[in-house]
């Protein structure tokens, strides 16, 4: 089975949509349609620090993942943020997160920046099976202060 990554596009919108509901409701979160239709307005401006890459097998979109890419204070190069990562479930088990991850590296590597990094639910053992390959496991902890 073949997946090609590739950049979002405009005729993306549906079956992005479509992903997006599913990912929300995986991390059983609810994301207003303002919010939802404010970040796929980012994802396709060339202007937001916000991008987006999807998998596809067969022709049909099956993943996706959505970063952020910005300043830091460490370094002179920038460090992107791998906000959202999701793969229908009928596409799991296939490579697909794998090819995910491994274009935003790649991406990293031909623009220049310092680092790429993410973080998971603690109980999404099935990601971390796979992050754990990829990737160094930090022990930094984060926090969050609502707003």
């Amino acid at each position: 089975m073949a997946v090609i990554i590739r950049n979002l596009k405009t005729e993306d919108e549906t079956r992005w949509r479509k992903l997006w509901d599913g990912y929300c409701r995986f991390y059983d979160a609810s994301v207003s349609a303002d919010i939802t239709n404010a970040t796929w307005a980012r994802l396709l401006d060339k202007d937001s620090a916000i991008f987006g890459l999807v998998a596809e097998v067969a022709g049909e979109v099956v993943g996706f993942t959505n970063c952020v890419l910005h300043d830091n204070t460490w370094s002179t190069k920038p460090v992107c943020y791998l906000e959202d990562l999701f793969c229908a479930p009928e596409a799991r088990g296939q490579g697909v997160g794998r090819a995910l991850v491994e274009a935003v590296q790649q991406m990293g590597r031909d623009e220049g920046w310092r680092h790429v990094y993410w973080r998971t639910d603690a109980g999404n053992v099935t990601a971390q099976s796979l992050y754990n390959k990829l990737a160094k496991r930090t022990d930094w902890v984060t926090y969050e202060m609502k707003l």
